[in-house]
């Protein structure tokens, strides 16, 4: 599904944040990228969007080379990602239930599909009471699981994310690892970056390793080693 193939990004300012990088990805598949910070995993996630091209190398997601999309299909090809973010990233002056649907809106999803599908998810995310509050209503946790429905919405076929219990307690960060196991239990692949191991040692997924830009490990079923 995603092939890394020989991938390095060097910044303008000199900064080598990949080198080298060969990582394959199969569909179904529930990955965890762990690092120090600075490794590399932030980049590496912006090179799978689209969002920065690789200095060398290709990236290639199911056959195409993202790198050499066109503006029109680079946003095509992330509609089929969806992410998640440490910050949440929610409209604060819009509710629950219409962070949601701006989601399916801005993907052209009609007004039908939009009202069968919302409650699906916030019934999947346990928020099927919540539809009506806005952001500053909720606890961290809560907010966490409207962001999820929102990137699963409109069945994206890969969901990043990008240390998504950064801002949780234990028990909250608990419940969005349970959610993204049972979003990986449909089919859909997961890629989640995370510095926190317990998280990564109690799933028993496959865990690559990047420190200062390159894979140092990949382990099938991994701990948290660095």
């Amino acid at each position: 599904m995603i092939y890394l193939d020989n991938i390095s990004k060097v910044y303008t300012s000199g900064e080598e944040s990949l080198s080298e990088v060969n990582i394959n990805i199969d569909k179904g598949e529930f990955v965890c990228i762990v690092g120090y910070s600075g490794a590399g995993k932030t980049t590496l996630m912006k090179i799978i969007l689209g969002e920065v091209k690789p200095t060398s190398g290709n990236i290639y997601f199911d056959s195409e080379d993202v790198s050499l999309l066109s503006k029109k299909n680079i946003n095509k090809h992330r509609r089929r990602i969806g992410t998640i973010f440490q910050d949440f990233r929610l409209l604060p002056k819009k509710s629950v239930y219409e962070n949601i649907a701006f989601a399916m809106e801005a993907a052209g999803k009609k007004e039908e599909d939009i009202k069968k599908d919302v409650p699906h998810v916030l019934k999947l995310v346990g928020l099927s009471d919540k539809e009506e509050r806005f952001p500053n209503e909720l606890s961290g946790g809560e907010k966490q699981r409207v962001a999820i429905a929102r990137a699963i919405v409109n069945n994206p076929d890969l969901i990043i994310a990008d240390e998504p219990t950064g801002n949780l307690d234990p028990i909250n960060s608990s419940d969005i690892i349970e959610i993204l196991k049972k979003i990986n239990e449909i089919g859909t692949t997961v890629i989640l970056t995370t510095h926190e191991k317990n998280i990564v040692n109690d799933l028993g997924k496959r865990v690559i390793t990047l420190d200062r830009g390159k894979v140092t490990r990949d382990d099938k079923k991994g701990t948290f080693v660095l």
